[in-house]
């Protein structure tokens, strides 16, 4: 395979990124089991992975010597390389590899900050879940969306119990809305960006309370030159609709009231979250939990489901 010609076939600018990087020493760990079923990934993808590795002169080396290269070089930098894009000519499993070869350079990174093993590991997860993910979401092994992890991997990212949290900077809208509401804070500064992980359990009050303080405690102690004010949220777990047909106690309903919602898009990830490879055929919905009535009925009744941003004091 030609990667290059596949690259400037389809990802021209990406490639010319690329090519302005130098070369990169690039090394997988040598027993591949060990360290793949530490970072959580399914049992069913282990043997398949270690399989497809790729070694010097693989066709495949050379750009995962510059993926490697790119996020190493953007180590802790809130703004990163361009984004991964989907590369399914070169298998499934291409970036696992690509975020294999960067971790280590991400553990002296956490090491240098200080940060604990406990909080490194639980966040290097991901890697294995959102494996868990593309197959929930398509039957096979992948890995999903694979310039997510990238923010993990250049350490941006941490996972803090219940929720995970990336520092960031204020976008425009929700600047003015922060200055606005008269924090000492607008468009460029310091923020955090918070997510609710797919399986890791119920989002409960209590258990999103303890993230939010652990991350009051963690960002100031390991980053203490950024001044965060702000917590954001951009998802449709925010879609002020769900509160019509979920339980004002429910878990989705009690982390919506805790943000200021601001801007309504349009979130095509909301279907294959909720019900996953079920979600191609809508006339077909599950209704097995109250969340899949929710989403199913409203659709069902002409409704359209949104994202919404939304934002908090820190």
């Amino acid at each position: 395979m030609d990667v290059k010609a596949l690259l400037r076939a389809h990802h021209p600018a990406w490639l010319a990124h690329l090519e302005s990087l130098g070369g990169f020493d690039l090394a997988l760990p040598g027993d591949l089991a060990p360290e793949l079923l530490r970072l959580a990934v399914p049992h069913e993808d282990v043997n398949a992975v270690i399989a497809a590795r790729p070694e010097p002169g693989d066709p495949r080396w050379w750009l995962a010597e510059r993926c490697a290269h790119s996020l190493v070089a953007t180590m802790g930098a809130v703004e990163g390389p361009p984004r991964f894009p989907e590369l399914p000519e070169l298998g499934p499993y291409f970036y696992v590899y690509v975020f294999l070869a960067t971790l280590p350079h991400t553990r002296a990174y956490h090491r240098r900050l200080g940060v604990p093993e406990e909080v490194s590991w639980a966040t290097f997860a991901d890697l294995g879940r959102n494996m868990a993910v593309h197959r929930k979401r398509h039957g096979t092994g992948g890995l999903h969306a694979p310039f997510w992890f990238m923010l993990h991997a250049r350490g941006v990212l941490f996972e803090l119990g219940r929720l995970q949290f990336n520092r960031a900077r204020l976008n425009d809208s929700v600047g003015r809305a922060v200055q606005a509401a008269g924090l000492p804070a607008g468009p460029g500064s310091p923020a955090l960006g918070v997510h609710v992980p797919d399986f890791r359990g119920p989002m409960t009050p209590a258990a999103c309370d303890a993230s939010f303080e652990r991350a009051r405690e963690f960002f100031p102690r390991h980053f203490p030159d950024e001044d965060v004010r702000v917590v954001t949220c951009g998802s449709w777990l925010l879609d002020e609709q769900l509160a019509r047909y979920l339980p004002a106690d429910s878990n989705i309903v009690a982390f919506q009231r805790r943000f200021h919602l601001l801007d309504r898009y349009d979130d095509s990830d909301m279907m294959a979250f909720v019900f996953g490879g079920d979600a191609a055929d809508l006339a077909r919905l599950p209704r097995r939990t109250r969340l899949e009535r929710a989403v199913g009925d409203h659709l069902a009744a002409g409704g359209t489901w949104y994202g919404r941003t939304g934002w908090l004091r820190f």
